[in-house]
């Protein structure tokens, strides 16, 4: 009998991976919990659950955060209008501290001192998973085998992986692998590595599951009405046959299916990792790209525009801290808060169609609005005097004069 080096609490997908990893831990004398997090992956979760058992966890845990995801971290990240290097919608990112943040609630519940989780020694993920893990569970010791040199050097490939797995009874996979690296939560879908590493070699046609290709997408778009309060989604209803949802978890799924129905939000780019190298990456985020759309619009009716401008530096901050796996330190608490705040005022109604991987913005309207229609109007004078805009410009045409000024000397030196 050996003596049990402890309780871990593993991340596991039900893959072959994580798998592995489940009867490796048991291998060196760990009591594994499994913990499998349903954050809208298309997965069979009792599936997992017998199979995990099956292999010897002590425990199954298999969580629902679904809810928790939209409202905690999805909603954070439209009010910030999160995008990463001016494209990405961060849909790995934000779900990673959702998953971290439960698994450690586990640990602690369970006394366990060790988290693992399999996430590989060269991307974002390990980073992010373990700087929650260590934020909210500072004793924690964390596993990661992927940067274990003897779990490493013994699993060079997939090949070596089935062939642990068949020597340990591990069901393996019988459909073929796609030859390349998914990641599917409510938010988005990736995908990466495999064929997609050379980053000139285009994606196949079926290679996207959530969003239908544009060419073959309906010729008649959905019009939809959105309506945000503090900067978030709270209803949508389809203004073509009146379907409305009004739950966060029904509102993002819905805006899924219609966007997902168009075609909408598939980009393919090269990003910059945090641990320094560039990589290719290829996701489909229907749902967000619809939200980030309205969002902006409804944001710019309502909010001043100096704090907007302040706003959108601090939205690009948050953004780089959540790619990089800070979303529970300090400095993001911080941002988010200021983000909160910013958003006090951001309510209304957003009309807009979706067409062809399209979403066009047709109107608005806010109790909220900074847009006075008689001010701005060219046929009503309103309160404003037209000869005062004389001033204005003459006062911030002082600096260019002077400039070109300078210019004209420097020139005539030579």
């Amino acid at each position: 009998l050996i003596m049990s080096k402890g309780k871990v609490v593993l991340a596991y997908s039900g893959g072959l991976d994580t798998s592995c990893i489940l009867v490796w831990l048991k291998e060196q004398g760990y009591d594994v919990i499994t913990y499998l997090a349903n954050i809208g992956q298309d997965e069979d979760f009792e599936a997992a659950r017998k199979k995990a058992e099956s292999l010897g966890a002590k425990k199954v845990f298999i969580e629902d955060l679904r809810t928790e995801f939209v409202e905690d971290f999805i909603w954070p990240a439209v009010q910030a209008n999160a995008v990463y290097e001016d494209r990405y919608l961060l849909g790995t990112a934000v779900a990673r501290p959702c998953i971290a943040r439960r698994q450690v609630e586990i640990a602690r519940r369970e006394g366990a001192q060790y988290v693992s989780h399999g996430a590989t020694g060269k991307g974002n993920d390990q980073i992010r998973f373990e700087l929650t893990c260590y934020a909210l569970y500072p004793e924690v010791k964390i596993i990661a085998p992927w940067r274990i040199p003897e779990f490493y050097n013994r699993f060079r490939g997939r090949t070596d992986l089935m062939e642990y797995a068949r020597e340990h009874g591990i069901p393996v996979p019988v459909t073929p692998r796609a030859p390349w690296s998914m990641d599917a939560n409510l938010m988005h879908i990736s995908y990466e590595s495999g064929i997609l590493e050379n980053p000139k070699s285009r994606a196949p046609a079926d290679l996207y599951l959530m969003t239908k290709n544009p060419e073959d997408s309906p010729n008649v778009q959905d019009v939809l009405e959105i309506e945000f309060k503090k900067g978030v989604p709270v209803k949508v209803t389809n203004m073509n046959d009146g379907i409305s949802k009004n739950t966060a978890l029904d509102v993002f799924s819905y805006l899924n299916e219609i966007g997902g129905k168009h075609g909408v939000g598939r980009i393919d780019i090269v990003e910059n990792r945090f641990i320094g190298m560039k990589s290719r990456g290829i996701y489909e985020t229907p749902g967000g790209t619809v939200l980030l759309k309205a969002h902006l619009d409804i944001e710019t009716f309502t909010m001043d525009k100096e704090v907007r401008r302040i706003k959108q530096g601090l939205g690009i901050k948050f953004s780089e801290l959540v790619y990089n796996g800070f979303w529970y330190s300090p400095e993001c608490n911080f941002v988010r808060h200021c983000i909160a705040k910013s958003q006090e005022n951001v309510e209304g109604k957003v009309q807009l169609s979706v067409l062809k991987g399209q979403v066009y913005i047709l109107g608005r309207e806010s109790p909220k609005s900074l847009y006075n229609e008689e001010l701005v109007s060219m046929d009503v004078q309103g309160d404003y005097d037209p000869c005062d805009a004389s001033g204005f410009i003459r006062i911030n045409a002082v600096r260019l004069r002077e400039h070109h000024r300078l210019q004209g000397l420097s020139s005539t030196k030579q």
